[in-house]
């Protein structure tokens, strides 16, 4: 029986590959010190699939008939420990990718032997087969979506802007960037910072994890700090000097965002929405350990923005979304299917116009998706300035983080440069409501 991690992993890429669905963010809450293994080998996995898969496939006797997920899954996992895991040794490579391709539910028993066979031909000389992998083009590891969400990264910027580069390098130094698995930020919440937290020096509030420090787990666990993405701690670092009694975080689990508005605008009353019953009692329950006073209500958003009479001065809208601006931090995402931007271009659309219809009197609303696509970011800036001409842009970021400006210069649009800037991909714009 192959290991707990090793099986945790398998379970990991049939979903992605078999169901074309995301891996679950608990999937590893079980698995201990073994995580560490388990995390490693399922990055790897996620971000070299395509070139596994290129080079397995000479390699078969019948190339062009191709082989069940599971010899695919077992081969993958078993040539990422051999290649790029020095760590664990041939026979723990070889025998537990053979042993999960006899597993009766993740494997193909009848390529049990096939299996082995490779393996052990390719552990007679593991640098041989690194250099072999890492040869292939980084092309074959991003389908058609990952290509689409790099390139609409990139459109706002203008070829070469910052890197002095060309378009196709500018693509790959981008790709080449996101394979690294990134490096967590913190927010201290209250108390003193643990040891191995430092100060960023880009993005005051914000701590990053020093080499070789061990994660603040207890520090989190206690409430007394909370892990937050750089961008959207920058997101949240707005201009905005008018007073802010009511505030209204649209879209809230799973509370990071929420934590950040208490604690920029103290005394005010804050209200945050979850649709999902399970996500939005985790939210109170995090508010709590925090010390955050914030009335949790558990609806649709859009519906009740749509019902609601309440006026807010302050509303965060981070809408739901395709996600294309997390492919760091989840690798599985070019493998998706994504059929559903339709549907949740549609959605924001209908998120924003109520969420307008709420905004007060010279009150922000704020709207963010950790997205690069075009459709769900820029369109709905351009098709709300026509459809409320009585909202203004309202210029809240430094726009230094978008493109080199005058010092102090601000903008109404949130957008990082994706080469210059290290967090995961978000796009946003503010508008407020004069008196």
């Amino acid at each position: 029986m192959p290991t707990p991690a090793r099986l945790h992993v398998a379970h990991a890429l049939h979903e992605v590959f078999g169901e074309r669905a995301r891996v679950p963010d608990i999937w590893d809450r079980d698995l201990g010190e073994d995580a560490h293994l388990a995390q490693a080998l399922l990055g790897l996995c996620l971000r070299r699939w395509g070139r596994l898969q290129a080079w397995v496939k000479p390699r078969l006797k019948d190339p062009d008939r191709g082989v069940p997920l599971g010899t695919q899954v077992a081969l993958a996992m078993g040539l990422a420990q051999l290649a790029w895991l020095p760590g664990v040794g041939d026979h723990a490579a070889v025998h537990e990718a053979v042993e999960l391709a006899a597993t009766r539910d993740l494997g193909f028993a009848p390529h049990k032997g096939l299996v082995n066979a490779i393996l052990r031909r390719a552990a007679k000389d593991r640098p041989a087969l690194a250099a072999e992998l890492e040869a292939l083009p980084a092309a074959l590891d991003r389908p058609p979506a990952a290509r689409r969400a790099l390139e609409a990264a990139l459109a706002p910027h203008g070829a070469g802007h910052g890197a002095s580069l060309g378009v196709g390098d500018e693509l790959e130094a981008l790709w080449t960037r996101l394979q690294q698995p990134p490096r967590p930020a913190f927010r201290s919440l209250r108390g003193e910072a643990p040891d191995g937290l430092a100060p960023d020096p880009d993005l005051p509030g914000c701590l990053r994890l020093e080499e070789g420090a061990p994660f603040p787990r207890p520090w989190l666990e206690s409430g007394a700090g909370m892990v937050q993405d750089r961008s959207s701690q920058a997101l949240l670092a707005y201009a905005w000097d008018r007073p802010v009694a009511r505030i209204l975080d649209a879209c809230a689990a799973p509370g990071g965002k929420t934590t950040t508005l208490a604690l920029r605008h103290p005394g005010a009353a804050l209200t945050a929405l979850e649709v999902h019953p399970r996500r939005a009692a985790r939210l109170r329950q995090t508010l709590q350990q925090r010390g955050v006073a914030a009335e949790v209500i558990q609806a649709d958003a859009a519906e009740w923005l749509e019902t609601t009479e309440a006026a807010f001065d302050l509303i965060l809208l981070d809408a739901p979304c395709s996600g294309s601006g997390t492919l760091q931090k989840h690798p599985e995402w070019p493998w998706l299917a994504h059929d559903d931007l339709p549907r949740l271009t549609g959605l924001q659309r209908r998120l924003l116009a109520a969420a307008a219809e709420r905004l007060a009197p010279g009150g922000l609303l704020i709207y963010a998706v950790c997205s690069w696509l075009p459709e769900e970011g820029s369109a709905h800036r351009e098709w709300l300035a026509e459809a409320r001409p009585d909202l203004r842009p309202a210029e809240v970021w430094p726009a230094s983080l978008d493109a080199p400006a005058p010092g102090g210069a601000l903008r109404a649009g949130f957008r990082p440069h994706p080469l210059r800037w290290e967090g995961e991909g978000f796009q946003g714009f503010a508008v407020a409501r004069p008196r």
